[in-house]
């Protein structure tokens, strides 16, 4: 088995046919489609079914792609910390951002990152889940993962700074009049929410529960900026990390009494290479614990 191998079944994974990958990876078809049932011969089993669809990974070919990905980032990091100079560092760097925090900071720091090294491709998507995240960094597929603490941070974890959340409210409501408000008030309001698993409806649930609120749930979303959209219309409240807000929405928004915070934490993959180190120090450059600072419309 070889490295190559590894890649072609990850991209027919990826684009569900042998032709659409060998495209991808600008290799001849009838070469990919070798290497794929070498693979297959070599394993003893069937990596992929073939459906109305397309080809999707059987169960045992799921099991092998997740360590063939494994394998892949690997050695990109490896070939990129050989080839990494002392002012120019390429290969991939993969980031994970737990939705809602770090919705300010980060694109400063990875911009940064990318003028430093614009050789260097970065891949950064968001994940609700904190035990997603948690499984992606074990399992080694990610190099940096930004996070709110939780019970299972590993010990090496880097604190940032904390993120500030705030209430979201709809054009009139009588809380607008506060410079900030306290949760008791927020008694018997609907409130939009987010996925069960996700990190931000585990924050409401504690707010709710230490304040003794009962909430009403008229919606649950995927995405802060859902939320906010929805609570300005009215449809209900909502709570979110401060620093999601778009400006134009800021009139609309207070902070909260008890004040509720997040520290946030950078995780980084066990024998972080330099690329990493980079972000980690462009992050810790960027202002994370400012208080919110919303104010009435005059």
């Amino acid at each position: 088995m070889s490295l190559r191998q590894y890649e072609y079944a990850l991209a027919v994974a990826e684009e569900g046919s042998v032709t659409a990958a060998a495209e991808l990876l600008h290799v001849a078809q009838p070469s990919m489609s070798q290497q794929i049932r070498g693979l297959e011969r070599e394993l003893g089993v069937k990596l992929f079914a073939r459906t109305p669809t397309g080809l999707v990974p059987t169960v045992v070919g799921r099991a092998f792609l997740r360590e063939a990905e494994i394998a892949v980032r690997a050695s990109r990091r490896a070939r990129a910390t050989a080839r990494a100079g002392a002012d120019d560092l390429v290969g991939e760097l993969v980031v994970a951002v737990q939705m809602g925090f770090g919705t300010r900071q980060l694109p400063g720091a990875l911009g940064a990152l990318r003028r430093r090294f614009p050789r260097l491709e970065v891949t950064v998507f968001e994940e609700p889940s904190s035990a997603e995240l948690d499984r992606l960094c074990r399992q080694g597929l990610l190099d940096l993962a930004l996070m709110a603490a939780c019970d299972q941070s590993p010990a090496d974890a880097h604190h940032l700074g904390d993120e500030e959340f705030a209430v979201v409210l709809g054009a009139g409501h009588r809380q607008l009049a506060a410079d900030r408000v306290e949760l008791r008030e927020l008694d018997g309001e609907p409130w939009v929410r987010f996925d069960r698993d996700s990190a931000l409806d585990g924050v409401l649930l504690n707010v709710l529960r230490d304040n003794e609120l009962t909430p009403t749930t008229v919606a649950r979303v995927s995405q802060t900026a859902t939320a906010v959209r929805w609570a300005v219309q009215g449809l209900g409240v909502t709570l979110v990390p401060a620093s999601v807000v778009p400006h134009d929405y800021e009139h609309l928004v207070r902070p909260v009494f008890p004040v509720v915070s997040q520290p946030v934490i950078a995780v980084l993959r066990h024998g972080a290479g330099p690329a990493e180190t980079a972000l980690l120090e462009l992050l810790r450059q960027e202002t994370w614990s400012e208080s919110a600072s919303f104010s009435p419309a005059s």
